[in-house]
């Protein structure tokens, strides 16, 4: 029970009734704020305190009050003497309780391990149910420390149970290669040089790779080699499926031989059901991951060709030549008349140049060119026998 309450609470859960006070006519002293104090904390939590402590101290000063006996009564109440015996059996009565009896508490650990413990693994709520049932079948429930050591009968019984059950299913050529999953002395097969078998399985995928998947591959095949039934864990919760799954992978394999073969057989089981599934879904994510990093390098070799052959210019080569023959043009030495790039760069060169170069000058065997008067002016270009070429038109 809670120990902090505010005004408001204690009002609405702790004030005493007509009835109530009818109960405490034939009561005086300490005996009165005890009988008080039980009764509403039965009437709560549909069980009686443990000690002293767990009565809330609002909760003593409030009822104090109500039942005009002064707070420091309530420490000389007598916790083992025949007063509060009759006391719970006066409570018990109020509300139409009974005491719960050793046989109770097996009916109770048996409806548990029977009905809960498959489906809810948290052994405090494995508790709260088990105060439930007590309140509805109106018994007075254990005290929490029964109902812990109750809980944990249930566990086990139900556990023993269910490795019973699983290794009745395996036959004997599957129980026997489970054990070579944990021999120390196996090799075969184990893909970390020494490692046994076991430790590989609950290994998780390396590095994305083509290595990797061959190791996932090797992994399956050797677990469907087990041979286990498809319908071994039917009637199992998932939730308890994964419980025994994490925790035969929390286990060594020195752990595992040393345990009883019920039980080792169940958790080898167990492990190697949910990791067939497991390592299934994790080689169709590593070859969806392996077939997209292909993707990705053939994409970018491709781009890259690509880009090569666009940055190819076409003709090249024979660009290059009539720069070169342009060039050599511009320096004198004339190309054929029909080459269309002389004679372009030439006009282009000898723009102007009518109002420097004379016709009759300008044919073969004429007088050297007069010196430029502007040194802007570019020279006429002459003909391989010495001669300027005619660049304008003849006068």
């Amino acid at each position: 029970m809670r120990q902090d309450w505010e005004p408001e609470d204690l009002i609405e859960v702790w004030t005493l009734l007509d009835d109530d006070e009818k109960r405490l006519r034939n009561k005086s002293g300490a005996n009165r704020l005890g009988f008080a104090l039980l009764l509403k904390f039965f009437e709560v939590e549909a069980r009686f305190p443990e000690n002293v402590s767990e009565i809330p101290a609002p909760a003593v000063a409030y009822v104090a009050q109500q039942v005009k006996v002064a707070p420091e009564e309530f420490a000389v109440y007598d916790w083992a003497g025949r007063a509060i015996s009759r006391h719970r059996m006066e409570i018990r009565s109020v509300f139409g309780f009974r005491e719960c009896t050793v046989e109770d508490q097996v009916q109770l650990a048996e409806w548990l391990a029977g009905e809960l413990c498959g489906v809810e693994l948290s052994r405090e709520r494995l508790a709260e149910a088990v105060v439930a049932r007590c309140r509805k079948d109106r018994l007075e429930p254990p005290t929490p420390t029964k109902v812990t050591r109750l809980v944990a009968s249930a566990v086990n019984t139900f556990e023993e149970r269910i490795c019973r059950t699983t290794t009745d299913r395996l036959s004997a050529v599957t129980r026997s290669r489970l054990d070579d999953l944990v021999a120390e002395d196996d090799g075969e097969g184990s893909v970390g040089g020494g490692r046994t078998f076991f430790t590989e399985l609950k290994a998780d995928p390396g590095a994305l790779g083509l290595e990797s998947l061959l190791t996932e591959v090797n992994k399956l095949q050797r677990v469907r080699q087990l041979e286990l039934p498809p319908e071994l864990f039917g009637d199992v919760s998932e939730k308890l499926v994964s419980a025994w799954r994490a925790r035969a992978a929390k286990e060594y394999p020195s752990d595992l031989l040393a345990a009883g073969d019920p039980v080792r057989y169940t958790l080898l089981a167990t492990l190697c059901h949910v990791r067939q599934t497991e390592i299934g879904d994790s080689l169709v994510d590593l070859f969806i991951q392996l077939v997209q990093k292909i993707n990705t390098r053939a994409e970018k070799k491709v781009e890259g060709e690509f880009i090569k052959e666009l940055k190819k210019v076409r003709g090249k080569e024979g660009m290059m030549l009539r720069v070169a023959e342009a060039a050599l043009d511009s320096r004198g030495l004339c190309g054929p008349p029909s080459s269309p790039v002389a004679d372009t760069t030439g006009e282009a060169q000898l723009s102007g140049a009518d109002d420097v170069v004379q016709g009759d000058e300008a044919e073969c065997g004429g007088s050297p060119p007069a010196p430029w008067p502007s040194p802007v002016r570019r020279p006429a270009p002459r003909c391989r026998c010495g001669g300027r070429r005619a660049t304008g038109r003849r006068q």
